[in-house]
């Protein structure tokens, strides 16, 4: 799920904009940058919080190779889209998995794999209000408190709820959402380590959310409301993190011409 907290990139030419950095050849755009055949240095501008769940580190990469493209291709959107493809495998190979890198490349809520993306159509807007702590998690680390192995009816649990989300998402049954949400893989493993974030999740839910998650490995908590009701709901999530009101960004990357 793309959403809008945006990162922007571009290659240095003189001044830096404010609040951007300079990056070097080690950051996860900078490698984007030169793996898409880049050249030159590049500022980063993020607003997203590093190691909260929320997709940093694909979003950047997506800034880096959408950077080295323009460098080379022009802002032709129509070009762009003719390259989605490798782009895309190129960010998932960097990423390790396409799920972040293909939501921040083509915008909205898409399913991935095996190198292929599709967006889900959605009949409504919705707010998306994440609470975010003030601690990081480790996605590696988080990965090795996971099992190898998952019993057949935890299997059968998430399939059939991954195909109701889907579908509840392209019908506007938002009284679905709660159930097509529930997970029997990977958030309880997680949420054990991290409390805060359990008591956020069901705080959200006790709230009125239509539904709740972890927000990738965690710890941030992301709830799906109405736009109305988004401001009470953030009001509503417990003091120790910060919420932020968002919404789903349907535009994906996009190249912005100079003046």
């Amino acid at each position: 799920m793309a959403l809008s907290l945006h990162v922007e990139a571009a290659v240095i030419d003189g001044e830096i904009p404010a609040g951007a950095q300079r990056i070097d050849q080690f950051h996860p755009a900078g490698v984007a940058f030169r793996r898409a055949g880049g050249e030159g240095d590049l500022w980063v501008a993020s607003p997203i919080p590093v190691g909260r769940g929320l997709g940093y580190s694909g979003a950047v990469r997506i800034a880096g190779i959408v950077a080295a493209h323009a460098q080379r291709h022009g802002s032709d959107p129509h070009e762009m889209a003719e390259h989605s493809t490798e782009m895309l495998a190129l960010a998932a190979e960097l990423e390790g998995h396409a799920d972040n890198v293909a939501a921040s490349l083509f915008g909205g809520i898409v399913a991935t794999a095996d190198g292929r993306a599709v967006r889900i159509p959605l009949a409504f807007d919705p707010a998306v209000v994440v609470w975010i702590p003030s601690f990081t998690t480790s996605t590696d680390e988080s990965r090795t408190k996971m099992g190898t192995q998952v019993l057949l009816a935890d299997a059968v649990f998430n399939i059939g709820r991954t195909a109701l989300l889907v579908a509840a998402l392209a019908a506007g049954d938002t009284g679905a959402l709660r159930t097509a949400t529930q997970d029997r893989l990977h958030q309880d493993v997680r949420l054990a380590t991290v409390g805060p974030s359990k008591a956020a999740l069901q705080c959200a839910l006790d709230a009125g959310a239509w539904c709740s998650w972890l927000s990738g490995s965690g710890p941030t908590v992301a709830a799906m409301c109405p736009l109305d009701d988004a401001d009470e709901l953030a009001g509503s999530m417990p003091g120790d993190g910060h919420t932020k009101v968002l919404r789903i960004d349907h535009g994906g990357a996009v190249i912005e011409a100079d003046d």
